[in-house]
């Protein structure tokens, strides 16, 4: 660079010029070699560390070379050359400390930043642990609250199920039973063979008939305990009829069907007349109804009549213990977990802000002071910076120190 400006002079000026750049002529050979080492044109894995850990203090380095041989052409002009040397002394002891600093933060921020991975590996485990550990528990803790709270005084939901799961029990064997023979009355009657509806219409019928024999059981129970004679012969009668129609038309087919068993087992010794078809069907429906009501027809119809004349429940006034361990335990848990490591990695999140940014920052700083020590003979900044709120000084705060802020005269 400089030998070609020097080959454009006239041969006279040559010399002269020769002279004048011989403090800087040596800095472009020598910024060449050091880009060159900082910058190689290599694999990979050679180059990116060179780029990494040599960068920016070769940059530093060469603004420094600049700063300083620039500032000889300037010393017999200033008038404070003592203050001038030793700023610039200074500012390469700074030079050294802040490329050392430089290369000691970029290890710790390595070290940090795998901390910081490792703190939210560590984060990710625990929370998933608990998760599937509170999956895996979910149906035992289900079953425990379920249990627990169902033995307490209150409105009997089991029976109550239990009630209305026999009824469509029986409704759906009694359709499947009934249906040829409705089926074919029907046909006899319209002149059709085939009734689309006829099943989901004749299982209704039947489940309402069968919850009105646990109702009409209810009824007389509730009468002799209160002892309400006329009450219990009247519904004695009415339960008589009962069941006559489900024995005469429901359990009488559901023995015809098992009478070919029976006849095949005596060897045709025993066939099956109306008498007998008859007590044998009454026998089924006292046993099935006797059976069914103690078991659970007796707790769960009288809620049911209740839930259809939308009166209060049986139980209901009784007020539940609730469970002292509060409901949701796992999620507030998991929430603690996390809020706590949250909390960690908001309180180390500045430090590896400050780790990543403060080596770079104190580079850049020097070389500032480089050019400000050029140009004004002073340093702004001081190195090192122990954090953030250091290194981000205000522009009025340099300003201020370079004595280049205006300051508003007071008024008269």
């Amino acid at each position: 660079m400089f030998e070609t400006l020097g080959a454009s002079l006239p041969q006279e000026w040559q010399g002269l010029f020769q002279l004048l750049i011989l403090p800087v002529a040596w800095i472009p050979t020598v910024q060449g070699y050091l880009l060159q080492s900082a910058w190689p044109f290599i694999s990979l894995w050679d180059m990116l560390p060179k780029r990494i850990f040599l960068l920016l203090p070769v940059l530093l380095l060469i603004t420094g070379l600049w700063s300083t041989m620039l500032g000889v052409y300037t010393f017999p002009f200033r008038s404070q050359r003592i203050h001038f040397i030793a700023s610039m002394a200074l500012n390469w002891w700074d030079l050294l400390k802040a490329t050392w600093l430089f290369w000691v933060g970029i290890f710790r921020f390595i070290f940090l930043a795998f901390g910081w991975l490792y703190g939210l590996v560590v984060m990710t485990f625990r929370i998933f642990f608990e998760f599937v550990k509170e999956l895996l528990l979910f149906p035992f803790r289900i079953g425990t609250q379920f249990s627990s709270r169902y033995f307490q005084p209150g409105v009997p939901w089991l029976a109550v199920i239990l009630t209305i799961f026999w009824a469509l029990l029986e409704a759906l064997i009694f359709t499947y039973v009934l249906l040829p023979t409705i089926s074919e009355v029907l046909s006899d009657l319209v002149g059709l063979e085939t009734h689309t509806f006829l099943a989901p219409v004749l299982f209704v019928m039947l489940f309402l008939l069968v919850a009105g024999s646990f109702a009409c059981l209810q009824v007389l129970a509730e009468s002799i305990q209160q002892r309400n004679i006329k009450q219990i012969i009247q519904m004695l009668l009415v339960e008589f009829f009962v069941m006559f129609l489900e024995v005469f038309f429901l359990y009488r087919e559901l023995v015809d069907a098992i009478t070919p068993w029976i006849a095949q087992h005596t060897d045709e010794a025993f066939r099956m007349g109306l008498i007998s078809t008859l007590l044998f069907a009454t026998f089924a429906w006292l046993g099935m109804r006797g059976m069914t009501w103690f078991l659970f027809g007796r707790f769960g119809t009288p809620s049911l009549l209740a839930i259809m004349a939308r009166q209060k429940l049986q139980g209901t006034e009784v007020v539940e213990e609730k469970s002292k361990q509060p409901e949701m335990q796992w999620a507030k848990r998991l929430l603690e977990i996390f809020k706590s490591d949250i909390e960690w990695f908001q309180r180390n999140s500045r430090e590896l802000a400050e780790v990543a940014v403060l080596p770079v920052l104190q580079l850049l700083a020097v070389a500032i002071n480089f050019m400000i020590i050029l140009l004004a003979g002073e340093s702004i900044f001081k190195i090192p910076f122990k954090n953030l709120d250091e290194a981000m000084a205000s522009q009025e705060e340099i300003l201020t120190k370079l004595g280049l802020k205006k300051t508003s005269s007071p008024r008269t």
